[in-house]
């Protein structure tokens, strides 16, 4: 008898997503039968990339990964997880100042969703340090940020934070 299919759902804004969100998706496909990579809607948040712009970017670094879905999602990512029959919930840790916030959203997450685990990853040492926030705020200021996103990220970065544009 063939074993279930293991879903896992890696949330999050990805505005816009950087190698250390790749890197950690990477990770998860080797623990995961299947990757859903659920972009917030980012109600919560103003994005510099529209919800279409990001699933675009997102599925254009997918592309070469079967195993790895991309989806939308609004509301919450419990509702989300659980009617996609997701097992688990793919967290990234650069830092100790990540923990603490991750830990309670778990210990949340939990109590939302009992038969779902939260899993944490560490992005390789080179990515511990990059974040969208960082990223955005790089490019926006006209700096080089190609070091911490793939190429067809940074083609839409320089093109959406060129003079005038933001």
């Amino acid at each position: 008898m063939a074993s279930p299919s293991v879903l896992a759902v890696y949330p999050g804004t990805f505005d816009p997503i950087t190698l250390g969100h790749e890197d950690l998706v990477r990770r998860s496909i080797q623990l995961f039968d299947r990757v859903i990579v659920a972009v917030a809607a980012g109600h919560h948040k103003k994005t510099l990339f529209s919800l279409e712009e990001r699933l675009d970017m997102v599925r254009e670094v997918f592309a070469p990964y079967p195993q790895v879905s991309v989806e939308s999602f609004t509301g919450l990512v419990r509702d989300f997880v659980v009617a996609r029959g997701g097992k688990a919930m793919i967290r990234g840790l650069r830092a100790v100042t990540d923990f603490d916030y991750e830990f309670q959203l778990a210990g949340m997450n939990r109590a939302l969703m009992p038969d779902v685990e939260t899993v944490f990853l560490t992005p390789g040492d080179q990515y511990l340090f990059i974040s969208s926030t960082l990223v955005r705020e790089i490019a926006t200021l006209g700096g080089e940020v190609e070091k911490f996103v793939s190429p067809p990220v940074l083609a839409r970065l320089q093109k959406k934070t060129a003079k005038g544009a933001v």
